[in-house]
């Protein structure tokens, strides 16, 4: 499924990535392989932060990441402040769980970090779907086994109407 997803995303190259619910941070540390810019990995536990750092110094790629504990929407907020902005999202929330993802998609549009051109990517299990989100598009939805990958995209007309 990953290769699928980064054959899919096609040239990274300069990309600014988030990995939410980063885990071990597989797919954002994949993406940095694959030629984006930098990297911010989120996750709320302190055993995954610590994975996540290990594996970033094991790759030799400290220095285009940076790594946040924190709920999902508390570093949306925090990198809007920031004045950050990304190219590319990975969503994949613990347990096969969507319920958060609805309000963490909001989050992502209201907090402004997405770059006008920026994709959202959502893994979830096949029994949970996601409503339609202000300022989203839904580009793609693909089917693996029991899991699902939606495909987000910027919808400008959308979200000039999200105040």
């Amino acid at each position: 499924m990953r290769e699928s997803i980064f054959a899919r995303l096609g040239d990274l190259d300069g990309a600014g990535v988030l990995d939410l619910f980063a885990g071990t941070g597989a797919l954002g540390i994949e993406a940095l392989s694959r030629g984006a810019e930098c990297l911010v990995a989120v996750d709320c536990s302190y055993p995954s932060v610590a994975v996540i750092e290990r594996n970033l110094d094991d790759l030799g790629v400290v220095s285009q990441a940076k790594v946040m504990r924190a709920e999902a929407q508390t570093a949306i907020r925090r990198l809007g402040v920031e004045g950050q902005a990304f190219d590319l999202v990975f969503l994949d929330p613990p347990y096969a769980d969507l319920t958060e993802a609805p309000t963490v998609l909001e989050a992502l549009v209201t907090c402004d970090i997405l770059s006008p051109e920026a994709v959202v990517v959502v893994e979830g299990p096949k029994r949970h779907s996601l409503p339609v989100i202000a300022g989203l598009a839904l580009d793609k939805m693909r089917r693996y086994g029991d899991t699902v990958v939606y495909w987000f995209r910027v919808d400008p007309v959308s979200s000039s109407q999200v105040e």
